[in-house]
Formats: structure tokens, C-alpha cells, sequence
């Protein structure tokens, strides 16, 4: 089972008795795991129906015996670890007999981080249950994930309002959610929310200096690119992190030189590239002035400061000055007058 067929097997109460949902996109599995709780726990009942242990803490003759009780008073009981990832691999194999013989009564939920595949503890789970996986999401479906989320609280946004919301929030689905719920209060309950709107309640972020410095690196403006390489630093971002920004800022703008010459659909940039649809037209106008030699070039020079960084005991604000000064393309004159 896929993570996007969850929530309809949610909904219609037709979950395996035993699911494992793991992943790094903590966002979207613990509120998967509030969907499993609202659907099959009753809060009137909710005392004798419903078991939250640690993985750490929890034995596997302690699960047997939760997981084999008979609900009181619903059709269904909830048992859901926490960290099982923390579970010794002795507890797991004591469960293999659970597995192929689970409660009919009982959703048994295994939440964690990693699993191991070839362990025989998930190869039998698999059989037997689901093992769901919460990746994260990439940068073009995360105007999706806004809009969703914004639907659910009767809230709209402009393109310009969306463009700007997601620059100013970055990628991460806690942050986007939490900001969200801000903007709501801010309109009353819902309602269009424009420019004005967003500017007022989501304050500008390391993710929205780090567009404006890929864009003023993308646009020559080299004043622009050293003002706010500096303001990251003063902020706390780490030099090598400012240089992985840009080594991937060159990755999509090669991407979007190549796909531009094949003459590829907006969609397929989209998706190849990684890119949030809404930044998309302005990536293409760089690349019409770029290109991949020039990617090329850029990356050299970028490994070069990085081996710098990691290795000498040069100034990491004089490394990133120069190499800002290179990419941009600033002449003589200019490098005089900065």
C-alpha cells in the first residue's frame, strides 16, 4: 500500500490489522496516524480501546496481550508503538506468530523511522499487512500540498500570493502547516488570501535569501549576490550549506539549458528539474542566457571552494565574495567600486 491510497482505506475501515508506517516525511505520518485514531478509536472509549507504548519499552508478550484483548464497547481496538524502530530484533521475531495470525479485532501500528527489508521480521509483515512509507516531498509538488492544506481550512490563495507563500516557507510541511494556520486566524476563518496577506504573516525565511541569491547570482547582479551571502552568514547559515544552495541552483539551471534545447512540455521541466512550478518561468529566463559549459565552469569553480572551505584556513566570507564575484561575472571595474 501506497502512501496516497492510505487515507481511502482509512476512511472506508478497510486497513490490514497490522500496518508499519515509516519514513522521514514525519509530517505526513503522524497525521496519517491522527486519521487511523479518529476513524477506529471512539473518544468515548477510548480509555479501554486504545494502547500507546515505545518501542524501547515495550516487550513482545506485552504487545500479544494488548493487541489480543477484546475491544469494549466498538468494533475495533488500537495499538500503536511508537519508535518500533527501537524494538530489539529478539521482540520482532517473537511477533512473527501475531503476524500470520493477527486479531480481527485489533489494528496493530508499528510507527517508525528505517526498517531493514531483508530482515525476515518485513518480509513477513509485507505479506501479511503493509509497510508504508512517508518519503518527502519534492520541491514541484509542494503547491499541491499548499493548496490541499489550505482547502481544508476554506482558504484560497492568488498565484502571486502562492508564489510568494511558498518562497517565504520552503519545503517543510510542519512549517508550511503551522504558517497556514496563522494566515487563516489572520483572515477570519478563511476567505482569499493575496500578496498583502502573506507579507503581513509569514516572515521572510533563510529559504526566500536563498532564492533571492540563486536569482541575483542567475541575473548577474552581483551587488545583490554578496548583500545577501552576507546576510545568510550573519543569520547562522553555514558556509558549506551556501555552497551546496548554489551547486544545486547549477544542477537545475543545467537541466533547464538541456530540456529547453530538446524543447520539452512545461509539465516534463517540471518533474525533471524538481522544481515548483511556480519558479519555473524564471529559471527558464536564466537559462536562455546560460549555458552548459557555463554549468560546467560553475561547478568546477564550486568544488574548488568547497575543498577550500573543508581544508585551508582561508575566510569563508572572502571564499564566498570571490566566488560570488566569478559567477556573476562582474568585471574589473565593478570588483574596484564593491
Amino acid at each position: 500500500m501506497k502512501s496516497d491510497e492510505l487515507h481511502s482505506a482509512v476512511t472506508n475501515r478497510t486497513l490490514p490489522p497490522v500496518l508499519y508506517l515509516f519514513g522521514s516525511e514525519t509530517f505526513l505520518r503522524d497525521q496519517s496516524l491522527s486519521r487511523i485514531r479518529e476513524q477506529y478509536v471512539d473518544s468515548a472509549t477510548a480509555d479501554f480501546n486504545y494502547d500507546l507504548v515505545e518501542g524501547g519499552s515495550v516487550t513482545a508478550h506485552q504487545l500479544m496481550d494488548m493487541a489480543n484483548a477484546m475491544p469494549t464497547f466498538s468494533d475495533w481496538r488500537l495499538v500503536v508503538i511508537r519508535e518500533a524502530h527501537k524494538l530489539a530484533a529478539a521482540e520482532l521475531d517473537q511477533l512473527l506468530p501475531y503476524l500470520k495470525d493477527p486479531s480481527p479485532t485489533t489494528l496493530l501500528v508499528f510507527v517508525g523511522e528505517k526498517i531493514d527489508r531483508r530482515k525476515k521480521f518485513f518480509q513477513d509483515f509485507k505479506k501479511h499487512g503493509a509497510l508504508i512509507e512517508f518519503k518527502p516531498l519534492y520541491e514541484n509538488q509542494i503547491p499541491a500540498f499548499v493548496s490541499d492544506q489550505a482547502k481544508q481550512l476554506e482558504m484560497r490563495m492568488t498565484e502571486a500570493a502562492m508564489a510568494m507563500f511558498c518562497r517565504r516557507v520552503g519545503t517543510s510541511l510542519q512549517e508550511i502547516s503551522t504558517e497556514l494556520s496563522k494566515l487563516s486566524t489572520y483572515l477570519g476563518g478563511g476567505g482569499l488570501a493575496d500578496v498583502a496577506d502573506i507579507e503581513a504573516i509569514v516572515s521572510e525565511s533563510r529559504s526566500e535569501n536563498v532564492f533571492k541569491l540563486t536569482d541575483a547570482i542567475g541575473e548577474h547582479r552581483t551587488r545583490d549576490a554578496l548583500q545577501l551571502v552576507r546576510k545568510l552568514l550573519e543569520d547562522g547559515e553555514a558556509p558549506l550549506m551556501i555552497v551546496a544552495m548554489i551547486t544545486r541552483y547549477y544542477r537545475q539551471l543545467w537541466s533547464a539549458c538541456e530540456l529547453l534545447r530538446k524543447n520539452s512540455a512545461r509539465g516534463e521541466m517540471t518533474k525533471k528539474i524538481g522544481i515548483n512550478p511556480y519558479f519555473l518561468d524564471g529559471l527558464l529566463a536564466q537559462a536562455r542566457k546560460s549555458s552548459p559549459r557555463h554549468c560546467r565552469a560553475a561547478f568546477e569553480r564550486l568544488l574548488e571552494v568547497d575543498l577550500s572551505l573543508k581544508s585551508s584556513g582561508a575566510h569563508p566570507s572572502a571564499l564566498l565574495d570571490r566566488l560570488l564575484l566569478e559567477l556573476t561575472g562582474a568585471t574589473q571595474q565593478e570588483k574596484g567600486a564593491l
